[in-house]
């Protein structure tokens, strides 16, 4: 097809044989923290299905950075399984991707074997937990998890590693304002609040050497008044270029304080409650119930929803940018690339189906037909990512919260 969309391109060393990437959404797959048949089957099916690259969602760089029992804990003996599959997505022309993250305050003990950490302490009402700050020599420990972790990923045969410094996990809460409250050399002003970015990066950029490409997720907004606004976090991508970082990965958003100022669209709170173990999370069912709407407002879904805000970013760096969010269909697809952008992000595209960029590149589509109706969303808090028209003999209530987002959404 005669698209840009179709035509290659470079992260750092890294060249990429189109400019779609599929997104470092959590698929929940990492069943006891490790590889599963169905993440590696997931990430074969979307390299066939025709990306440039595909990203393995968040892997902690340690044990205390897990927020869920299906999520990857980078560590030695996963390597082989993870090699198995970057070899599976190498097969069919891809490139392979892995997130590496800390999730800082938002966890339980039972997840993650220890008090919660953050920038500082308190308590974390998303989770519920109380929370520790972390010492100075913690610090530099957690910069060290970070390398090892990109060392772990070149042996398992990544090409890419995708540092996460946004949404409101450990690197993002050392920005932020609204959860740093340190009187140190780590907190105060935004170049200290930066110091343990700058110094994760160094890091990494370090163990990446000059074979692997180094993409770092970040904000252009926390999503609400006391958060990082547009002009600190412009500066801290004008930091993240002067360390030498190949792409960012421009999105928005905390999931602590504005979860949906991530995604768009409405938390579907029926699928959320009805996967829920009701043994362990009875009181979190009640709250859903009560006050939902109010813990998780509802923020309008459209089509390239982050594009105008990106635009900005896209004015006042120099470097790669690669655009999330809202990308289902072909002309506005199109239309990013033709403002600036390297390359561009999905994930409910290719949850909906994995073969959706051949499809595009066919021509049998020109648009996605996934509804947004964020049921995929809902269901991976507790069982593996999947669309609703995947999933045999749905729940009638489930349906109907389907339709009406859906609808709402069309």
């Amino acid at each position: 097809m005669d698209s840009p969309i179709f035509t290659p391109c470079k992260i750092g060393p890294v060249v990429l044989r189109n400019r779609v990437i599929r997104s470092a959404a959590f698929e929940n797959m990492a069943y006891g923290n490790s590889p599963s048949q169905d993440l590696f089957d997931y990430h074969t099916a979307v390299a066939k299905g025709g990306v440039g690259m595909t990203t393995v969602a968040y892997a902690a760089v340690c044990q205390s950075g897990l927020s869920f029992n299906g999520q990857l804990w980078m560590r030695e003996a996963i390597v082989p399984e993870l090699r198995k599959l970057t070899d599976s997505v190498h097969s069919y022309g891809a490139k392979a991707s892995i997130q590496l993250g800390h999730c800082g305050n938002m966890t339980h003990r039972a997840t993650c074997g220890c008090t919660p950490v953050g920038a500082s302490g308190g308590f974390n009402l998303y989770s519920p937990t109380f929370v520790r700050r972390l010492r100075k020599e913690e610090i530099y420990g957690l910069v060290k998890e970070f390398g090892r972790s990109v060392r772990l990923a070149r042996e398992a045969g990544f090409d890419c590693v995708e540092i996460h410094a946004g949404h409101g996990y450990l690197i993002s809460q050392f920005l932020s304002p609204y959860t740093n409250h340190r009187r140190d050399e780590f907190g105060g002003s935004l170049s200290n609040r930066m110091r343990f970015m700058r110094l994760v990066i160094k890091e990494v950029m370090k163990e990446a050497g000059d074979d692997m490409g180094v993409l770092v997720k970040v904000n252009m907004h926390d999503g609400f008044k006391r958060g990082m606004q547009t002009e600190e976090c412009i500066e801290v991508c004008r930091e993240l270029q002067s360390l030498g970082v190949h792409a960012l990965v421009l999105s928005a958003g905390f999931v602590s304080k504005a979860p949906m100022e991530v995604m768009r669209g409405s938390m579907p709170l029926k699928t959320l409650a009805h996967y829920m173990d009701m043994k362990h999370f009875w009181w979190l069912k009640a709250m859903l119930a009560l006050v939902g709407r109010i813990m998780i407002p509802s923020v309008p879904y459209s089509q390239a929803y982050f594009l105008e805000e990106a635009k900005l970013f896209r004015a006042a760096l120099d470097m790669p940018l690669i655009y999330v969010g809202g990308m289902v269909a072909k002309d506005r697809m199109e239309e990013v690339l033709a403002a600036g952008f390297t390359a561009l992000q999905m994930a409910r595209a290719l949850v909906n189906d994995t073969d959706f960029v051949n499809k595009l590149k066919d021509g049998v589509l020109e648009c996605s037909p996934c509804g947004h109706s964020n049921y995929c969303i809902g269901r991976m808090y507790t069982l593996e990512m999947k669309c609703h028209h995947c999933v045999d003999c749905l729940p009638e209530k489930l349906r109907r919260e389907v339709a009406m987002a859906e609808n709402k959404n069309a």
